[in-house]
């Protein structure tokens, strides 16, 4: 038996697992996902990095669009800082929960947001889980309000205030008291808030899966107002928004009218190389609602969301985040909507071009053209769903750019590049979409 494990560690190497892993996810992890993958023409086989972009077992390069990478896959600098603390002799987990490496991730978001709170977890779900239940810790009140079209992560609270589909439904019943109102109406709010039982509102500044749909300005107007009218929390779930990615800042809500009372960051936070994610708030509404002695001080923890790892991960990725970085996503992706609007304006299948920074969608406008429909490709469950964003991403697959449909909204592609991919490399996904959709649109 020893034998054999020696054997089982010796061929667990990287170059081994690279070699027969994608098969074994297949065998022993999910096999529907390697399905999708390979009906959709996915580069799957992905084996190395070079200089943030994707390598594939052929030696071919593939940019990453999905948007946890923001500072492309393996940048340099944060993986360094991780070896260096993997190669000291530190503790990564402390059994009495004062982490000194979470305190000075603490103390760098402070300085970054202003939050003077600082809860760390593992995922966004965790994040958001922690602010649902600051929520109705702080206020006693049993409501919780989301937004149609919201994806808030995976866990039970996040999926009660997401929008209806596959991701929710299956899951049902739901949290009670968790509930969605249209999108952007205000008058849906307020009567969703006039009874006062809600404990917290939650939106993404920008709806990433929803569509990239950006709140509309009356709308986070009337929510900074009516929140605070009725005592209720705001909640900015900023997985998406967050860390630069709108080129507004650090945050995308730091100019709203009045500041949330909680934000949520993950994904890109830990660099793309370590799960951590945050729930930031103030010192104040944090005692309010867990400081009424020593043991409610614990009442909502996560034994690994403050670990050494993932702490040291996210100081790198705020050292890379600065001012000019923010400055390049603001005025970049200015320029990228421009080269989309002007590239795509005129063909059949485009709609619009939306989103800030970063973060940008393109809405497309669906044919009854039987090859263009999934339908044609006898895929079950799929009748009916928008496919033209899906097959302009199958085309850009094999031209080196990894792309995809918004989940909620099969209609729209989503688009989050790192932040320091080369403008010549998004020149040529303008151009490689044009062709692309251009030749959709011939048999539409």
């Amino acid at each position: 038996m020893a034998e054999e494990l020696l054997r089982r560690e010796a061929a667990d190497t990287v170059e081994d697992i690279l070699r027969t892993g994608f098969d074994e996810h297949r065998a022993y992890v999910n096999p529907i996902v390697s399905q999708r993958a390979g009906l959709a023409g996915e580069p799957v086989k992905l084996v190395g990095t070079n200089a943030g972009a994707l390598v594939d077992r052929q030696g071919g390069e593939i940019e990453d669009f999905h948007g946890t990478q923001a500072f492309g896959h393996r940048h340099p600098a944060i993986a360094a800082a991780v070896r260096a603390f993997l190669e000291s002799d530190a503790p990564s987990w402390f059994p009495t929960r004062v982490n000194p490496f979470a305190g000075r991730l603490g103390r760098r978001l402070f300085e970054r947001t202003g939050y003077d709170n600082t809860y760390l977890a593992c995922t966004g779900s965790g994040a958001v889980e922690a602010a649902l239940k600051l929520s109705r810790a702080l206020t006693r009140r049993p409501r919780l309000v989301g937004l149609s079209g919201a994806y808030h992560g995976c866990t039970f609270g996040s999926v009660s205030l997401m929008g209806e589909g596959f991701l929710r439904e299956p899951f049902g019943p739901h949290l009670p008291g968790a509930e969605t109102i249209p999108f952007g109406d205000v008058d849906a709010l307020a009567r969703a808030l006039a009874p006062g039982d809600v404990a917290a509102v939650v939106v993404e500044p920008i709806q990433g899966e929803g569509g990239v749909r950006a709140l509309p300005e009356p709308f986070i107007e009337a929510l900074c107002e009516l929140t605070e009218r009725h005592g209720t929390l705001l909640v900015a779930d900023e997985v998406q928004t967050g860390m630069g990615r709108t080129g507004r800042g650090i945050l995308a809500t730091h100019d709203w009218p009045r500041r949330p009372d909680a934000v949520i960051m993950a994904k890109h936070l830990g660099g793309g190389l370590v799960p951590v994610s945050v729930m930031l708030t103030s010192r104040e509404l944090f005692m309010k609602a867990y400081g009424s002695s020593i043991a409610a001080g614990e009442a909502h923890n996560e034994t690994m969301g403050m670990n050494g790892v993932g702490c040291v991960a996210a100081l790198a990725a705020l050292e890379l985040l600065t001012d000019e970085t923010i400055e390049r996503i603001a005025t970049t992706g200015a320029w990228l909507r421009g080269e989309f609007a002007g590239a795509l304006e005129g063909l059949s299948l485009f709609r619009e071009i939306r989103g800030a920074g970063f973060l940008l969608g393109i809405a497309l406008t669906e044919s009854d053209h039987p090859w263009l429909t999934f339908e044609h490709f006898e895929l079950p469950g799929l009748e009916g769903k928008a496919a033209i964003a899906s097959l302009l991403a199958h085309r850009l697959y094999r031209r080196g750019f990894f792309c995809y449909p918004c989940g909620h909204d099969w209609s729209v592609m989503r688009l989050q590049p790192r932040y320091d991919i080369p403008e010549e490399r998004l020149a040529e996904l303008v151009r490689a979409i044009h062709e692309e959709l251009e030749k959709l649109c011939r048999i539409a």
